[in-house]
């Protein structure tokens, strides 16, 4: 597998960024692992608080220098046990096959895997819709206390948490890789991005929701298979009741215990 190059390791003597082309304001490099530091920075995050904006000003230029955005919260960051070292590619990982496994492993009760929801109508460009989402949840939520704008290097949004080795769903999926391959498929169904991650929480921004439940029944099967905690966590919820809220929905939360 190539790997990109990781433009961080250029903060550690420019912190502003500017031999990237980027203007960043005063922030911290992560390199810490469950095995000790990593040979270069995992991630780089803002010393202030994201605020409506942020996204849209630090994190576009970041893109293009190869440093992917996504919120992460502070509160919790020193938690975070990270463990890129036993993470494998995303690309050699099938999104259908990941989410039957699931399925059939946890959940089935008898039903059969019905396989991956069709693509709906794309209703707002994926990257202005990210940035709409991540402007909202800088406002902070229960999950999202101090929201700051992390930046990653990755292919792409769906492999943010495979590089940097977040093991947030550790007690359901040692491999978050097999996680990420469910993300990249969303991204390319549902124009998904992820834009925050918290100790066990994820956030995507959506901009291909199901317009109908019939289309929400078919992702809420998905989700379920993805993460059960977030989609039944309690004996009153019924899967058509979820599939109800993805209707027109242009944030998905999962978290996992």
């Amino acid at each position: 597998m190539a790997t990109l190059p990781n433009p961080l390791p250029k903060l550690a003597t420019d912190p502003s960024g500017r031999s990237l082309g980027l203007q960043l304001p005063p922030g911290a490099l992560l390199d810490d692992t469950l095995d000790g530091p990593w040979h270069e920075p995992l991630l780089w995050y803002a010393g202030q608080p994201a605020g409506p904006g942020t996204w849209t000003a630090l994190g576009t230029p970041a893109a293009r220098a190869g440093l992917l955005p996504v919120l992460i919260d502070v509160s919790e960051v020193d938690d975070w046990e990270l463990a890129p070292g036993e993470t494998s590619y995303p690309g050699d990982h099938d999104a259908d096959e990941v989410l039957e496994e699931y399925w059939e492993e946890e959940l089935s009760e008898g039903e059969e895997w019905p396989g991956l929801a069709a693509a709906p109508v794309l209703v707002a460009d994926p990257d202005t819709r990210a940035a709409d989402v991540a402007d909202a949840l800088s406002q902070g939520r229960p999950w999202l206390k101090e929201p700051h704008l992390a930046l990653v290097s990755a292919r792409r949004s769906a492999d943010i948490p495979a590089a940097i080795g977040w093991s947030g769903p550790v007690n359901y999926e040692e491999d978050v890789a097999r996680l990420c391959a469910v993300l990249r498929s969303w991204e390319d169904r549902f124009g998904a991005r992820l834009v925050a991650l918290g100790f066990d929480h994820l956030a995507v921004s959506v901009a291909a929701p199901p317009a109908d439940l019939d289309e929400a029944e078919a992702v809420a099967a998905e989700h379920l298979a993805f993460c059960p905690y977030a989609v039944l966590p309690g004996t009153d919820d019924t899967l058509a009741s979820y599939a109800g809220q993805l209707v027109g929905e242009r944030l998905w939360h999962f978290w996992w215990d």
